[in-house]
């Protein structure tokens, strides 16, 4: 049995275990062909479940591992071939179910540049333009388009802030209780 768990050819008639790497290279392989379908429509993201079904069903190998327990080796197998093509990362393409990127964009970005970005969200966004841009996508705009967050996360992090805003404490008048001003000094009792 295989560091994968039952990682097996499900093709009919065939049952055999594979090397953890030998179904690593298959699913990066798979994962890649996907995440350039991805990049041919602009604004298109895939999820993480979805990638990884996909590179299973098209390589016929499965593992009883559950999905985040090999999926960041394998996106790091994309990247790197990514960065030795002198492409844009695809793995900028694929998000979590939040419609982030999650921790594992951020190593594979490190270990292909060198630089661990800031916000590996806003850094993927950017970098899911240039996919976008170097696949050739259909419905890229004449002007180049524009890089975005997914929009599920937009209205997550949206929501952050304005809850943010929310709990911050007023200044408050102590005769009147209205909200001070931002100058100080109340305007209705001065």
């Amino acid at each position: 049995m295989s560091e994968l768990g039952n990682t097996q050819d499900i093709s009919p008639d065939v049952s055999e275990d594979v090397s953890t790497d030998v179904a690593h290279a298959a699913w990066a392989g798979a994962a890649r062909e996907l995440l350039i379908g991805t990049a041919g429509r602009y604004h298109q993201v895939i999820t993480v479940k979805d990638l990884a079904a996909g590179a299973q069903e098209r390589t016929h190998l499965t593992s009883t591992r559950r999905t985040h327990q090999w999926i960041g080796d394998v996106l790091d197998l994309v990247a790197a071939e990514c960065a030795e093509r002198g492409e844009p990362n695809l793995t900028s393409l694929c998000v979590n179910a939040e419609g982030g990127v999650g921790a594992s964009y951020a190593r594979s970005v490190t270990a292909a540049t060198g630089q661990e970005p800031a916000d590996p969200d806003a850094h993927a966004a950017t970098t899911r333009l240039a996919c976008y841009v170097h696949f050739d996508a259909t419905g890229l705009p004449a002007t180049g388009g524009v890089a975005v967050l997914t929009p599920k996360l937009s209205a997550s992090r949206s929501r952050l802030r304005k809850a943010a805003l929310d709990a911050r404490a007023v200044d408050t008048c102590p005769r009147c209780y209205i909200e001070l001003p931002a100058q100080g000094g109340c305007n209705n009792c001065d």
